[in-house]
């Protein structure tokens, strides 16, 4: 994947976590996700905690004042306007790196550019899927950004996973599943679950 793909991803990723947080359901935002300790508010307050650690630990700003792994299960006045603008740092930041730049900061310690990116898509995209199957929305992953994000998954999750307890173990994929399908069962998920379990 070329530095110009991996951005186009992360672009595609957070414009799916912008409207898929737009059209949660206002008496949804307490409901039950996929991952099961955590409410609709609770998955969203850690996306947008995770997207603003991978924007300051380019641009060296402060890091969250809060963390992204015990959420609150409350929102701002205006979440979606505070998502936005922490989207928004992150592009800015990639688009102040120099042309030509190989290892971008990240988070999880300096990254090759294109993995960098597609860390942050997964991130992005995958909290997405959660708030949408959380508040019944069809609004999919589409299989080629899952396809773009596969990058990071192979090289990150099992190091985040044994390191972090930050994913579920791996699920076989049905088989013949779509990349998303597989994506999503890789990284812990049940690519059909439901609100109701059923």
């Amino acid at each position: 994947m070329s530095n110009v793909q991996g951005i186009e991803l992360l672009t595609r990723a957070h414009a799916y976590l912008r409207e898929v947080v737009a059209a949660v359901p206002e008496q949804a935002w307490g409901a039950a996700t996929p991952c099961s300790e955590w409410t609709v508010r609770q998955v969203l307050n850690h996306a947008r905690l995770d997207q603003q650690a991978y924007g300051t630990a380019i641009t060296g700003g402060a890091r969250p004042d809060s963390d992204p792994f015990h959420p609150a299960d409350a929102l701002d006045a205006d979440a979606q306007a505070v998502l936005d603008k922490v989207l928004r740092d992150v592009a800015d930041a990639y688009a102040q790196l120099p042309a030509g730049t190989e290892q971008v900061p990240t988070p999880l310690g300096p990254l090759p550019y294109a993995l960098a990116a597609a860390a942050g898509a997964m991130d992005a995209a995958v909290h997405a899927w959660d708030i949408a199957v959380a508040t019944g929305q069809d609004a999919p992953l589409e299989n080629d950004i899952a396809d773009g994000i596969w990058l990071a998954a192979e090289g990150l999750a099992d190091h985040l996973r044994d390191s972090y307890g930050v994913f579920a173990p791996a699920r076989e994929a049905a088989e013949g599943a779509g990349r998303a399908e597989a994506l999503l069962a890789f990284l812990g998920r049940d690519p059909h679950w439901t609100p109701t379990g059923s």
